[in-house]
């Protein structure tokens, strides 16, 4: 399977695309699916990237592995997109972002694609291909979840 991630250094030099949305996108990989359960990127402020938690001690932990994240994010992105990450509590940024869990396989179905996906399918210009790319990757990422979840 393709790592997504690896495309957004061409997608951002090639398209001009949203840095915002790419340092976001870069957020999610840095982090880590452990940290990712409990933080939401919210924002970049020039290159300050804002990020929500949900309590006191998750924002003094994320805290002192600041430098670690920026370092990998911009890694990722081949450039210095951010200079600090503001870790805000925010535990009702962290409710309204999460997907609910209903296990309904035909909600599974009509539940739209992560924007991160839709981001690294944008550069494909044709649009059948792209829409198998997109039902493909969804179901890589829908097994991935099952197999974290057990």
């Amino acid at each position: 399977m393709i790592d997504l991630t690896a495309l957004l250094p061409k997608l951002l030099r090639a398209n001009g695309a949203n840095a915002e949305l790419a340092v976001k996108l870069a957020w999610s990989k840095a982090a880590g699916t452990g940290l990712r359960r409990h933080t939401i990127p919210v924002r970049l402020e020039s290159k300050t990237l804002i990020v929500a938690v949900a309590d006191p001690i998750w924002q003094k932990q994320l805290q002192h592995m600041s430098a670690e994240l920026i370092f990998r994010i911009n890694n990722l992105l081949q450039g210095n997109l951010i200079d600090a990450i503001e870790f805000r509590v925010d535990a009702g940024a962290l409710k309204a972002n999460r997907p609910t869990n209903t296990g309904s396989e035909e909600e599974a179905k009509n539940r739209p694609a992560p924007t991160e996906l839709l981001f690294a399918a944008s550069s494909i210009a044709d649009e059948e291909l792209r829409a198998r790319f997109v039902r493909a990757a969804q179901n890589c990422l829908e097994r991935r979840d099952a197999l974290d979840s057990n």
